[in-house]
């Protein structure tokens, strides 16, 4: 009758698990506690990750708007230039055709 324990051993016993019992609980609660705070983290960390990415295609959208407009803006200003030039070409043109005129008609005049 080796393995007959007294009722005070018995009892002991039962008070060292409960004890474990009770701390193992406390434990657990602490560490789903942590758990659900990790989760959370995690969520918002996800939901800065969506509004990242969604600004980054936003600002790239926005660069693409903004090369176009700096083309047009481009346009917009060569176009007074062009106009300047195709007027001086103009002027220069009926000059010289009224210097050439003017040439002609004197030797013609001579003859």
């Amino acid at each position: 009758m080796e393995d007959v324990i007294t009722r005070k051993e018995h009892e002991e016993f039962a008070r060292r698990m409960e004890s474990e019992n009770s701390r193992l609980d406390d434990e657990d609660r602490r560490i789903n506690h942590r758990l659900q705070l990790l989760e959370n983290t995690v969520s918002q960390i996800n939901a800065l990750t969506v509004s990242v990415e969604r600004m980054a295609v936003n600002m790239g959208n926005m660069l693409a708007e903004l090369e176009k407009q700096g083309k047009r803006i481009e346009k917009i200003e060569k176009e007074p230039a062009e106009a300047h030039k195709a007027i001086k070409s103009a002027i220069i043109t009926a000059l010289v055709g009224a210097v050439v005129g003017a040439v002609v008609t004197g030797m013609l005049a001579l003859l």
